[in-house]
């Protein structure tokens, strides 16, 4: 789970701040400041990978010297509270390589910033966290003011417009994710606050290492102070309530990985004690479910909410199909035909049996069908046969613009998905037994909203028609609920393509639809419809010139240009105005405020709707042509013939409409497309892009995005169909749709068991697990040398979680000692493979030098065999190499029987009380027996660290109350009087035993 920071602050001079100073620290640079007369030294920092100035045209060469650059910044600016620079800064997701990062944060600042004409000073920092994970971020410092080859000119005032900073924002998301998507990393980030995705949690800032550092000298600032307050109150909540947390992760996927879950907790707890503390608690939760594991062999998760939710609507879905009220009476499907047949609409084959499916007496019906192959027009007809036999027909879809299409298709009265929820939660519109609801593009409904839906439908004895097609864009929350509905309840497809106008067309969309995106695109290319140019830019360019010339030629064709970002919209919108502009179609300019930020629009513009106004009846997608504009309002002709006029103040949410994202076309149909492609794009994507036209479609990409034609087929065939639960659990032994559906995906399936599937629980862990071991995800514990060395897994995920198990002890002990050949073999090579892979990670580290990529994957991968085959087996084996280390070497040699004997005594300290509290009172007589001795010998800083471990040790028994409770029977042993209160914490009284004062004990003893 990428984390998405993105900040915006001025460096100013009222604040006391230097443009000079500020430039060599986040560079690492020594620069010498002319104004103070003074050096900024900062090159004995740490963390900073790359560095360099972005100049943009016409600006002087000798700025592209940090030194001068700033110098001249601050010799420009006069006022003694002058704003000397804007500074942006960003995380850089943590999945990516330092190369990749690196290119990522040039880019953005390239096009966002030093485009618009800014000077940008480049700074990548890929700190490491106090848990052993990077934190790449960079630093933009931004010059303030417009640059020419003379210097420095008047202020740019439009660079500080708070919609441009919401731009650079959304920007930097799409930026990412289209990246991310490039190279084939499975991490996503929204810029959306907390609160907009449905997340209880407070927002909070990113404090960087810099100010992290001031804050322990004792220079915390308000924001520092703030910061740290709202992640502390955030992780108290998901240490209260670990419910939140899953629901946040679970928000916009159905399952999801431990590193998922760590990253999340890690961007919303204060440190590592918090951290480990929140961590547990999401661990130990009866809220988180496990899996099993995927593909990749990497276990995943759900939330007990997610698996209740799927199982509602499972029993939802059933109890509709099983109901038969529905029936349409024959006379009135004959008439309803019959008056289709007369406006020229004749249903055939697969239409037609698709309207008898649908006007069953079934209470849920399902369609399945490609794009552009008549579901609108067959639901028109349907229509008519239900309204004949008396029932009421409703419509509804997920987006504006594709309940639009369905009442425009079909004639049925549609509406938002959202918008029918919150009539029903009003208690208006309820849905009654004699209504009919259509659902048009249900593939990118939610499982939880389809839930909602299908429960109260269900409730209220309604019927339910679901249509949509699972291979077309991928629901936006989490869950694939429309094709889960259809691979358990079956339904009808319609394959036969009516949209395109010629065969081969045709063809290609059903390719489309079947995955087979490579013949698609090669069929195109054979027709001279796919063109590649060296750049993007040229691609872009080459689209507005060809789009251009196609309308002139055909004004009376509709058409659409189609990209996968926001950010290529923009550019494809104003290189289409400046066509539209230079052949004279377009008015005078007139600068209004957009809620995107200020637009120019002129009469004869093209115009998008981006907010659904029932008022206008006007949706999110809306498309028309501008009659009139002022800066109060203007007045808009829609492309279905309606004029629209409102004032700005009232509505606002509108842009220039001759480009469209992708998912803004689902459900269009148009005379003409034109698409281009970019490295964000996937097969589900390319389906709906390439399926928009009746009559043709011109695809363009650049060489720049995919060096050839091989490379674009294979990032425009990447698949991404989201999943749900159900899908890793086995409900028949047959392999049913849900079963082949995971296999389809690479999914295996392990233990299952029936109903709700087993919580995850984290087990008790030997009390010294950790002893000279420092484990990210774990509480440290303590040494039993008073001055403990590095240990040899720092810094590795080793142990990172538990594995979840829901093991019987007892039974697992037995398990333990199971004597069958075949077992022991299979977990001894597992053991000496984990080892292997253990052993080469520590030879990396005897040379001073951190654990290779290929290293760590080999470990993880170890691990995790090794837990496949003995549930917390690299738990007991790392606490086994802890006590042992010459046991690694030999378990790699191929020895490893030593090292499966070690670890099954672990495994029996682990599940046997008794066992740790020997282990306990050994651990802390020598503790207390070493604090002594280094005592008598004066060594105080010794003693000091001693009686820390012995600290730790009492404050390891709050998270094992079962130990406790033995301990308390041994409390002379560990040195306590022997009328110790039973009803008292003996961790507590362990903690007020030890001296940490040394210098003052000594003088005290001395006295005496």
């Amino acid at each position: 789970m990428a984390i998405y920071h993105f900040s915006v602050q001025v460096i100013g001079r009222a604040s006391g701040r230097s443009a000079v100073a500020a430039a060599a620290y986040r560079a690492a640079d020594r620069l010498h400041d002319e104004r103070l007369d003074r050096d900024h030294d900062f090159s004995n920092k740490s963390g900073v990978v790359h560095s360099e100035i972005l100049l943009p045209e016409n600006a002087p060469e000798a700025f592209a010297d940090r030194e001068k650059l700033w110098n001249e910044v601050e010799a420009t600016e006069k006022r003694k509270d002058a704003q000397l620079a804007r500074e942006v800064e960003f995380s850089i997701p943590r999945e990516m390589t330092q190369a990749q990062g690196i290119e990522l944060a040039r880019d953005f600042a390239q096009a966002e910033f030093v485009e618009r004409g800014m000077i940008a000073d480049l700074n990548v920092h890929w700190d490491i966290g106090a848990d052993g994970q990077p934190k790449p971020h960079a630093h933009v410092m931004l010059t303030m003011r417009e640059v020419s080859e003379d210097g420095f000119g008047a202020k740019v005032r439009d660079w500080n417009r708070t919609e441009l900073v919401e731009q650079w924002r959304e920007r930097w998301a799409d930026h990412v994710n289209t990246r991310l998507a490039e190279l084939d990393i499975d991490a996503r980030i929204d810029h959306r606050s907390l609160q907009a995705q449905g997340i209880d949690l407070e927002p909070q800032d990113k404090i960087g290492p810099a100010a992290q550092r001031m804050g322990e000298r004792g220079l915390e600032s308000e924001r520092i102070e703030d910061h740290r307050a709202t992640a502390q109150r955030n992780g108290e909540r998901i240490i209260a309530e670990p419910r939140i947390a899953l629901d946040a992760i679970t928000h916009h996927q159905a399952t999801f990985t431990r590193r998922d879950m760590a990253m999340f907790v890690h961007r919303h707890t204060d440190g590592k004690e918090q951290f480990d503390r929140a961590m547990s608690a999401v661990r130990a939760s009866p809220d988180l479910i496990a899996l099993g594991k995927d593909g990749r062999g990497e276990d995943r998760f759900t939330s007990r909410d997610m698996i209740e939710t799927e199982q509602r609507l499972q029993r939802a879905s059933e109890l509709m199909a099983e109901r038969e009220r529905h029936r349409v009476d024959e006379k009135d499907r004959a008439a309803a035909l019959a008056q289709a047949e007369q406006r020229g609409l004749a249903l055939t084959g697969e239409q037609r049996a698709a309207f008898d499916h649908v006007t069953g007496e079934r209470g849920l019906s399902v369609v399945v069908g490609y794009a552009g192959t008549g579901k609108s027009a067959m639901l028109g007809v349907a229509r008519e046969a239900w309204e004949r036999s008396g029932f009421e027909v409703r419509g509804a879809a997920l987006s504006g613009i594709a309940a639009e299409g369905l009442e425009n298709g079909s004639g049925i009265a549609s509406r938002t998905i959202a918008s029918m929820e919150h009539g029903w939660a009003q208690g208006r519109d309820m849905l009654t037994s004699r209504d009919v609801l259509v659902i048009d593009e249900a593939g990118m409904v939610g499982t939880r909203q389809m839930e909602r839906v299908l429960s109260h439908a269900a409730d209220a004895g309604a019927k339910v028609v679901l249509v949509g097609d699972p291979q077309q864009l991928q629901a936006i929350e989490a869950g694939a609920a429309f094709r889960a509905i259809h691979e358990r309840h079956g339904g009808v497809e319609i394959t036969e393509v009516r949209r395109q106008v010629h065969d081969w067309q045709r063809d290609a969309t059903r390719h489309l639809a079947t995955g087979r995106t490579g013949e698609a695109i090669r069929a195109y290319a054979d027709h001279g419809m796919v063109h590649a140019a060296e750049t993007r830019e040229q691609a872009r360019a080459e689209l507005v010139e060809r789009w251009d010339r196609e309308r002139i030629a055909a004004p009376d064709q509709s058409r659409i240009i189609l990209t996968h970002t926001n950010d290529e919209v923009r550019e494809l919108n104003e290189a289409a105005r400046d066509r539209m502009r230079a052949a004279g179609e377009l008015g005078d300019d007139v600068l209004v405020k957009a809620e995107r930020g200020n637009r120019s629009f002129a009469t004869g513009d093209r115009i998008m709707f981006l907010r659904n106004e029932r008022s206008l009846e006007v949706k999110n997608g809306t498309l028309g042509t501008v009659e009139h504009v002022n800066r109060q309002g203007m007045a808009v002709r829609t492309d279905d013939g309606r004029s629209v006029a409102f004032d700005m103040k009232d509505y606002a949410h509108v842009d220039h409409g001759y480009a469209a994202t992708i998912h803004k076309a689902q459900g269009m149909s148009v005379d003409r497309s034109h698409m281009l492609a970019t490295p964000g794009m996937d097969r589900h994507g390319a389906y709906v892009g390439m399926t928009r036209h009746r009559e043709g479609m011109a695809l363009h990409y650049g060489r720049d995005d995919f060096r050839d034609d091989a490379r674009l087929v294979r990032t425009l065939s990447r698949e991404r169909t989201k999943d749900m639960a159900s899908d890793y659990r086995q409900v028949e032994p047959a392999r049913g749709p849900a079963q082949q559906f995971a296999e389809r995906r690479g999914l295996t399936f392990g233990e299952r068991i029936a109903g709700i599937v087993r919580p995850v629980a984290e087990k008790a862990r030997g009390i010294f697990d950790g002893l000279r071991l420092s484990l990210p995800g774990q509480q440290r514990e303590p040494s039993p040398t008073p001055e403990p060395r590095r240990g040899m897994f720092d810094g590795l995920d080793l142990g990172r979680f538990v594995s979840p198990s829901g093991h019987d002890p007892a039974r697992q002990q037995q398990r333990d000692h199971d004597p069958q050949p075949m077992r022991a073999g299979g977990l001894r090579g597992a053991v000496e493979r984990y080892a292997k892979a253990l052993d080469a990670i520590r030879q990396t580290r005897a040379q001073g030098i951190d654990p290779m990529p290929h290293q760590r994957e080999a470990l993880d991968r170890a691990r995790d065999a090794l837990d496949a085959i003995r549930p917390q087996g690299s738990t007991d084996l790392n606490s086994a190499f802890r006590g042992e280390p010459e046991l690694i070497r030999e378990a790699a040699q191929g020895r490893g029987q030593d090292a499966v004997r070690a670890m099954q005594a672990e495994a029996e300290i682990r599940i046997d009380p008794f066992q740790r509290a020997d282990r306990f009172v050994e651990g802390w007589q020598q503790l207390r027996e070493q604090h002594a001795e280094l005592v008598r010998d004066g060594n105080f800083r010794g003693a000091k660290t001693t009686a820390q471990h012995m600290a730790d040790m009492a404050k390891s028994l709050e998270r094992d109350a079962q130990l406790e409770s033995v301990l308390g029977l041994r409390s002379r042993e560990l040195g306590l009087e022997i009328g110790h209160d039973m009803g008292r914490s003996i961790g507590r009284d362990l903690a007020a035993s030890i001296p940490f004062d040394h210098g003052r004990d000594i003088s005290r003893g001395m006295e005496r």
